[in-house]
């Protein structure tokens, strides 16, 4: 399976992997040390003020001070200034590595010059958007074929959350099904359909707020790796009409949180081969970062509709799309004709130039420079630097990782089991936890995905993963219950 086109460099033993995190959920979390986290705090309150007063001010005009759910992190969140390769800079000049990554988009570090140059020289000529077709997307999409065969037709959008609505109405059209299978704990974008499972599997509609009930009619759960009871579910839909889609993040929820088996995406594609549904993947993190032919590419598995968002743009706005089979993409045509039912999608700023064009430069460096590659190779640095680090200071704590999405598990909030009756006792403090480590981390020039997520780049020398190992170590140094280590 492992080829040397994809960033993963073996896949992990994810049986191990959910034992571990099964016995870091089962015992007493394991924070930092009060005394610690008193210097943690005064360093935000000293060290980043600028950022504090920034964001207290924001309150006043942004709901919670922020725009998006990444900047909200403990104590407060970090206003930034400047991005380049592995680094970021704060308001206050404070430099940090940047293992966040815009949420995965920058396989080739922020603000890559190359591409940068580019799309200036594209907004000097025609601007960023013109409502009109531009040849840029003809050459993106072309691209990503020549990449991922099983994306015949290509249209892009302004988002994950967008390229998912499109997938499920176009399977809905297609196949005059309605019914949608997806795994619990995935994430696919915040569309009404979707905010059902989220984070923690059998949650189900817990999540669901400002949602009409109706929305979540069609939507089911079926847990992570269980392939029995995802024929137990197709099975019965199939006797009520049958399902329209499975759709599936390839390497598992979340990005993995929950990692899936190596052989999972074949069985899914199977059943859904058996019972006439299409299959979806979510693409939106794997795509261009596991390799340019996406997870798909590295499990040698086609599904029938794949949604993309981050990498496709470059990490610049509006990335977004959905890519699949040509006569199920035929229903997204733009144009109205008789007799021939149509999926609607639309966006004023879908498909812009400017996106496109960053788009196409970015995907065309990934080729060139071997960037998620070398993005993965920084992953395995960094993910064996971790285990070695919680082996040297005798941790519960599970770091893993699948190329250059890295894994880092304090607290197991994500891991907890619906099933456990002390799940809503245990929640809110392992949830802290984990926001303390990602203080402590940012405290230590890292930033992190809420603590418990790190993406690498192209960017991150050996040196800059020594740095960040040696900032770890530190906030290891000081967890409750570690012992000096000579």
């Amino acid at each position: 399976m492992t080829q040397p086109m994809y960033a993963i460099s073996q896949w992990p033993d994810t049986p191990m992997i959910m034992k571990r995190l099964k016995a870091l959920v089962g015992q007493p979390m394991r924070p930092l040390r009060r005394d610690r986290m008193k210097a943690v705090l005064d360093h935000f309150d000293t060290r980043c003020a600028g950022s504090k007063a920034m964001t207290e001010a924001a309150k006043a005009y942004i709901p919670g001070g922020v725009q998006h759910n990444l900047a909200f992190n403990y104590p407060f969140p970090l206003a930034m200034a400047k991005a380049e390769g592995p680094f970021l800079w704060d308001v206050d000049g404070n430099r940090y590595i940047d293992f966040l990554q815009a949420g995965g988009p920058t396989v080739l570090g922020s603000n890559y010059r190359p591409v940068q140059e580019r799309v200036i020289d594209l907004i000097r000529e025609c601007g960023p958007v013109t409502g009109l077709f531009h040849e840029y997307e003809m050459k993106l999409a072309r691209l990503i074929n020549r990449h991922m065969p099983s994306v015949e037709l290509f249209r892009m959008l302004g988002s994950g959350t967008e390229g998912v609505m499109a997938a499920i109405r176009a399977a809905r059209c297609f196949t005059g099904r309605e019914k949608i299978i997806k795994v619990g704990g995935a994430y696919h974008g915040w569309s009404d359909q979707m905010v059902y499972g989220l984070h923690i599997p059998g949650t189900g509609s817990f999540e669901a707020h400002g949602i009409p009930k109706g929305c979540l009619a069609m939507t089911r759960e079926v847990y992570p790796n269980d392939i029995e009871a995802l024929e137990k579910l197709l099975a019965e839909n199939h006797k009520d009409g049958g399902t329209a889609a499975v759709i599936v993040e390839p390497l598992g929820p979340e990005s993995a949180t929950r990692p899936v088996a190596a052989d999972f995406n074949r069985q899914v594609r199977d059943l859904c081969d058996r019972f006439e549904t299409l299959l979806i993947f979510d693409e939106v993190v794997t795509g261009f970062r596991i390799g340019l032919g996406g997870a798909q590419g590295y499990f040698k598995v086609a599904p029938d509709l794949t949604v993309f968002g981050k990498c496709v743009a470059g990490g610049y706005p509006a990335a977004g799309g959905l890519g699949g089979r040509r006569e199920v993409m035929a229903t997204l045509a733009a144009g109205l004709e008789s007799g021939k039912p149509r999926a609607y999608v639309g966006g004023t700023l879908a498909a812009n130039p400017l996106s496109c064009a960053a788009g196409y430069h970015a995907i065309k460096a990934i080729e060139e420079t071997g960037a998620h590659i070398r993005a993965g190779q920084a992953g395995d640095r960094l993910c064996r630097g971790l285990e070695n680090l919680i082996e040297k200071y005798n941790l519960p704590f599970v770091a893993f990782n699948f190329g250059s999405i890295c894994h880092l598990q304090t607290s197991g909030v994500m891991l907890l089991e619906v099933t456990d009756p002390a799940i809503f006792t245990e929640i809110g403090p392992r949830k802290h936890m984990m926001e303390e480590m990602g203080a402590a981390f940012a405290a230590e020039g890292i930033i992190s995905l809420a603590g418990s997520r790190l993406y690498t780049s192209m960017a991150d020398t050996d040196q800059v993963i020594d740095d960040a190992l040696a900032g770890f170590e530190r906030v290891f140094q000081n967890i409750e219950g570690v012992v000096s280590v000579g």
